[in-house]
């Protein structure tokens, strides 16, 4: 029998990544070996992601080159899926012909059938429903060989409806896993030799809210840290106007929840907070990265911001900067506004001309990369856990790993490392790393 390759590209987020694991898995039950040579796949799989307008392009673009492969490969069945297959369903068809499968969010566990039935009828399929259940998140995944690092998928959806985002209309309402399928979950991954999980959800903090036992996110961290093997815990992301005092105390508390949060504060403005719906202020959001820093004085904070969004001053725009300057984040994820289809801001008109959109993500970026090296070379000296990855990709004679504020640190060593907790003393504080000395404590 012909060995039979699959090949899958990956746009978006973390949780993007971790569906296509989840496909890659189901359809190695098919027979399908993962190739990272699109030409000569029998199936390719493009997962979408609708978040960001770039990211749609991106993927619309390579779906463009590969779907040319048909020509010499008849047989060849291309699919989209994710999170822009849920948003544009059949039209999908229209924007670029001979793509044989649609499918969304809540339909990766139905991929072989999907297949199948592409394969038999040769026939278009399109699988964009909703599921009361989240049968697809339950699906486990082992890592590839040597990961040290995984995701879990701890719930899916949103219930937030803030005013610029899709995710509500894409991924559907918000459903959490239940605590025993987690932990089942993260046994197994630890089994395979991982140390560290990063727990995923549009907003992990309402975690639980909708099941019918007692278990919320902070039950949950506490129950995940008493799995035997296990290092690390990570989380993302995390909605401000939900971040409690009892998760709070967790960064000094629960000893294996790593001193990171990515937590989302869109604008520094009032106004523009309230027209996104995001159901806090710049005092509040402040008011936690206050608490966050009496109870663990070096917790790691990263965050988004969106510049231009529709009706946003020059005092809107410095209302951000000015909570930029009081916070100090240490990595900052920066947008420009772009109308997303079926959210409330589409209604609004985008009135803040493109050349000013780039001209205050460009400030907004290099203020930030100012606070950064900032922050980095204030490391200069210390002493940082880090979790071994493998190696540097700047170097063959260096390993990398992230510390437990998230950051990466180079270092010298072999890979008799990888997987270990190393102690480095940090020597030199980069953009967008450190470099450090292995030392033995």
């Amino acid at each position: 029998m012909k060995d039979k390759y699959l090949y899958i590209e990956t746009f978006g987020c973390q949780m993007n990544v971790h569906d296509s694991e989840q496909m890659a898995l189901l359809l190695a039950d098919m027979g399908y070996a993962l190739t990272d040579n699109a030409q000569k796949a029998d199936l390719i799989l493009i997962n979408g992601c609708s978040i960001r307008d770039k990211a749609e392009h991106k993927a619309f673009s390579q779906l463009g080159r590969l779907i040319r492969l048909k020509q010499k490969n008849h047989d060849l069945i291309v699919g989209f899926g994710g999170c822009l297959a849920q948003h544009l369903g059949r039209k999908v068809y229209s924007r670029v012909r001979g793509v044989d499968l649609v499918f969304g969010t809540h339909n990766i566990h139905r991929l072989p059938e999907m297949i199948a039935a592409c394969q038999q009828a040769r026939k278009k399929i399109t699988r964009t429903d909703f599921s009361s259940k989240i049968t697809s998140l339950n699906i486990f995944a082992p890592p590839p060989r040597g990961s040290i690092s995984a995701f879990v998928s701890i719930m899916q959806g949103c219930d937030n409806y803030c005013a610029y985002c899709v995710v509500p209309y894409l991924r559907g309402p918000e459903m959490s896993r239940t605590p025993e399928d987690i932990i089942d979950e993260i046994k197994k991954l630890v089994q395979h030799g991982v140390k560290e999980v990063t727990l995923l959800g549009q907003n992990v903090n309402s975690y639980g809210r909708k099941l019918n036992e007692a278990c919320n996110f902070v039950s949950l961290i506490k129950k995940i840290n008493d799995i035997d093997g296990l290092e690390r815990i990570r989380f993302t992301t995390s909605h401000p106007k939900d971040l409690s005092d009892e998760l709070i105390d967790c960064f000094a508390g629960v000893p294996k929840l790593c001193e990171h949060i990515h937590m989302a504060v869109q604008s520094g403005s009032n106004r523009i907070l309230k027209l996104m719906n995001r159901g806090y202020t710049a005092e509040d959001f402040l008011e936690k990265v206050e608490k966050l820093r009496r109870v663990c004085p070096h917790v790691s904070i990263t965050s988004d911001i969106i510049v231009g969004f529709p009706g946003e001053t020059e005092q809107d725009y410095q209302a951000t900067i000015e909570l930029m300057e009081k916070i100090r984040f240490d990595l900052l994820f920066s947008f420009k506004y772009s109308a997303r289809i079926g959210t409330a801001a589409q209604n609004l008109p985008d009135d803040v001309p493109k050349d000013k959109k780039n001209r205050r993500l460009k400030d907004l970026q290099d203020l930030q990369n100012k606070h950064t090296q900032e922050k980095h070379t204030a490391l200069e000296g210390s002493i940082q856990e880090v979790l071994v990855e493998g190696r540097s990709k700047n170097s063959a004679q260096d390993m990398m790993g992230r510390a437990r504020s998230w950051k990466i640190v180079n270092f010298n060593g072999g890979l008799e490392l990888v997987g270990k907790l190393v102690n480095v003393e940090i020597t030199r504080g980069y953009l967008h790393s450190l470099r450090g000395n292995m030392k033995e404590i």
